[in-house]
């Protein structure tokens, strides 16, 4: 049976089955439950591998190569919500006049400015990705690690507030805060840390406001996560994959049209959460979240990375 076939005779099953048809590696309802999960969690300073971990675990789902590559390719999704809700400042030029004398090439960097700093806030975590590559998928396969990391961010969470609340609304994102907002965005790498709260506590230690550092993390986010969604889908095509994407297309569609939902929701709660009440509240969650992890690989409970 098909992917198209198993859709088919889940609709004629009603609700419960289309949730439970098909033969591939994840059901829709599985699809949906991590694509909700990836939606809540990649753009909040929670880390949604921990989560993910959660999910998989509580679900039951078999760490198969199709599940640990449908974790980041379902992130196109989050990220497509990033693009449509910031649609006019993500596609725009600056048009501000310089001064004669401006070579061309500056003028060029000018006129693509919000592109050309996303372009070096990127580079530092594309090249040491690329050469740590190996490292890091050992890293991705250690829970413990992803529980630590956790817990210790949980920890800072409480306390970055306080270090770090001195942005100021005339902060501009030149290319030198940008450079270092992409070494903060390097520490995700370690599992468990969070993408998104390594360039969050980048752009305020670069002085940048709250609300104007988790903007630039969402924008950051497109290239990073495209490229690792690309990366991944191109690891597991040349590993011979395409009959595994094939037998779980719809599993790949639910959760991308999900995961872009969500999303949507999170990233519009986070700003006004967080612009209002900071981050304690996140820290207090890591750890929780991270303890939990903690306390059922203590009792023995054997945890899989989606």
């Amino acid at each position: 049976m098909n992917w198209i076939e198993a859709l088919i005779l889940g609709l004629m099953q009603g609700p419960v089955g289309f949730l439970y048809a098909g033969n591939g590696d994840l059901t829709a309802f599985e699809a949906i439950v991590i694509a909700i999960v990836e939606g809540l969690t990649e753009f909040l300073p929670v880390s949604s591998t921990g989560h993910m971990i959660i999910a998989q675990n509580v679900l039951g789902v078999e760490s198969t190569e199709f599940v640990k590559a449908f974790t980041f390719i379902i992130q196109f999704g989050a990220i497509l919500s990033v693009v449509v809700l910031y649609w006019k400042r993500f596609f725009r030029l600056n048009h501000e006049p310089l001064p004669k004398g401006v070579s061309g090439f500056r003028r060029f960097l000018h006129r693509y400015d919000f592109y050309w700093k996303l372009l070096v806030a990127f580079l530092p975590a594309a090249v040491l990705g690329l050469l740590f590559s190996d490292l890091i998928d050992a890293m991705l396969e250690s829970v413990l690690v992803v529980a630590i990391m956790l817990v210790l961010g949980g920890v800072f969470m409480l306390f970055c507030d306080r270090i770090f609340n001195k942005g100021s609304e005339d902060t501009r994102l030149t290319e030198k805060r940008a450079f270092w907002i992409g070494m903060f965005q390097c520490i995700s790498m370690i599992p468990g840390v969070s993408r998104s709260m390594a360039t969050i506590v980048g752009g305020m230690a670069q002085r940048l406001t709250r609300k104007a550092a988790a903007e630039f993390s969402f924008f950051l986010a497109v290239p990073t996560m495209l490229g690792a969604t690309v990366y991944k889908m191109y690891k597991l095509f040349s590993e011979g994959g395409m009959q595994i994407v094939a037998d779980n297309l719809s599993a790949l569609l639910i959760g991308n049209a999900v995961a872009f939902v969500v999303a949507m929701l999170a990233i519009k709660f986070f700003i006004s959460f967080v612009t209002k009440y900071g981050f304690k509240a996140f820290g207090w969650y890591r750890i929780v979240v991270g303890g939990i992890i903690l306390v059922l690989l203590l009792t023995g409970h054997t945890l899989e990375m989606a």
